[in-house]
């Protein structure tokens, strides 16, 4: 079985490195000329999809757009998840979740079981019970040949506070911040991949909009892990700035883009992708993939 790591390296030789968001929410609902409804946010969702396809290789649908309108909605999102990887899409489904015990469990057997009516290719997890409480669904996600993005740098102001605290548990480094810790618990996931040259089933979230000295997120905890980058774009970081933003590791940001994309409409949309794959393929001196 190829692991999630190697699926996304290969997804990104092929096609780049945007990721490309569907977000339907109601303002671009409206806008595409879409009601709000599950059945709009099906459409939208089927639409981004026909637009990604051949275009980028990772789709990340936001969950909570479709999770508002029930079981419809998330009937929905089963349908759009499973168009993407149809058409060959890697899916990061933006859930969120976070739990502890057969919880978790529950969570990364309704995301990540092969099967599973909302099966995705990989899933963004909350680390704050502990990072120890993921590591359930760390290696169920490998077993599968899933992947995991763990929240290690948020990109809202009010996570500072908690993000940047330092810790004071036993297996911390003196000066830890909760960020680094976080990004720091989930290494041993990635090491054998890691160790051969490839990424693993593990990768970080972190916002293009953080300053990574303020939260004191170290290079260390960054190394080798794919690093899933929302907030290019609508945030006001352009994809040009991915070097400047991530320096040495900006060859494993795979760079989320939501608003900018979609707000093209679903006639502009396919030129918007490819207007960002150019730019960040551009910023990386990589050649524009499709």
């Amino acid at each position: 079985m190829i692991g999630f790591g190697e699926r996304l390296h290969s997804a990104v030789a092929r096609h780049g490195r945007l990721c490309v968001g569907i977000d339907p929410h109601a303002a671009l609902l409206a806008q595409w000329g879409l009601e709000a409804s599950a059945a709009g946010t099906r459409e939208f969702g089927l639409r981004v999809v026909a637009a990604a396809a051949g275009r980028v290789g990772i789709v990340k649908p936001q969950v909570a757009f479709f999770e508002r309108w029930g079981s419809a909605g998330f009937a929905a999102l089963e349908d759009v998840q499973a168009a993407a990887r149809e058409a060959g899409l890697l899916v990061i489904a933006d859930a969120k979740r976070g739990d502890i015990g057969s919880t978790m469990d529950g969570y990364a057997a309704a995301w990540l079981e092969p099967g599973a009516p909302l099966e995705a290719d990989a899933v963004t997890v909350s680390p704050y019970l502990g990072p120890g409480s993921l590591r359930g669904t760390i290696t169920a996600a490998a077993r599968a040949g899933k992947g995991v993005f763990v929240l290690a740098a948020t990109s809202n102001p009010e996570a500072l506070g908690v993000q940047s605290a330092e810790v004071s548990v036993v297996d911390a480094q003196r000066g830890q911040t909760v960020s680094d810790w976080v990004a720091s618990g989930i290494g041993w996931a990635n090491r054998a991949a890691v160790d051969a040259g490839g990424w693993g089933p593990v990768g970080l979230v972190v916002g293009a909009t953080v300053d990574r000295d303020e939260l004191g997120l170290t290079d260390d905890a960054l190394r080798g892990a794919p690093i899933l980058a929302p907030g290019f774009g609508a945030q006001g970081v352009g994809l040009r700035d991915v070097r400047t933003v991530f320096g040495v590791h900006a060859p494993q940001v795979i760079a989320s883009a939501s608003r900018s994309v979609l707000a093209a409409g679903p006639d502009g949309i396919a030129d918007a992708i490819d207007a960002h794959r150019a730019e960040l393929a551009d910023a990386l001196e990589e050649e524009p993939r499709g």
